[in-house]
């Protein structure tokens, strides 16, 4: 007997209003698991919370999208897009896939569909303490821009972050 083994079946849509329960959820177990890094209050309600959530549904710069995995949630992230002098910059505010599903290519799947579907200016930027957020956005952002890359370091309030720059070129 040969055992063929299958591609999991893979969707990146943008969450609709309907949708926004789904999130909330994933969102909750993402500030989980980045608690690691970074200190995180938990309210009276025994959740995490996120201060701009609803602008993901109401701020046109801003855009949810949600990761399915043979037809269940196995992940999201958020992009925003930023005005600047150069134009358009492309932001990976936050981005998490499931536990169960790292590892096997969904992660890099979803970040280039995320690219391809948003071309420009890029930047991703990932906590210094956050040594496996590293590890997966320089492999991901290398094996979507090539050595067109530049990685620099900035601080906001307090904490440094490694930044990943590149551009996605527009679709023919």
């Amino acid at each position: 007997m040969i055992l063929v083994r299958q591609e999991p079946q893979f969707e990146v849509v943008v969450a609709s209003l309907e949708q926004k329960p789904i999130v909330a959820n994933l969102l909750e177990l993402y500030v989980h698991d980045f608690s690691e890094f970074v200190e995180c209050a938990i309210g009276q309600d025994g959740r995490f919370g996120y201060k701009n959530f609803d602008c993901y549904w109401t701020d046109p710069r801003r855009y949810p999208f949600l990761i399915y995995v043979n037809g269940g949630p196995a992940g999201f992230f958020f992009i925003q897009g930023i005005s600047s002098a150069g134009g358009m910059l492309w932001d990976m505010v936050e981005f998490f896939v499931l536990r169960g599903y790292r590892g096997r290519s969904i992660g890099t799947r979803a970040a280039h569909a995320a690219f391809a579907r948003c071309p420009g200016a890029w930047q991703v930027r990932v906590m210094e303490s956050n040594a496996p957020a590293f590890a997966f956005w320089n492999r991901t952002v290398r094996a979507f821009a090539g050595e067109n890359v530049a990685l620099d370091q900035i601080v906001v309030e307090d904490r440094r972050w490694n930044r990943f720059l590149f551009v996605s070129p527009p679709v023919d």
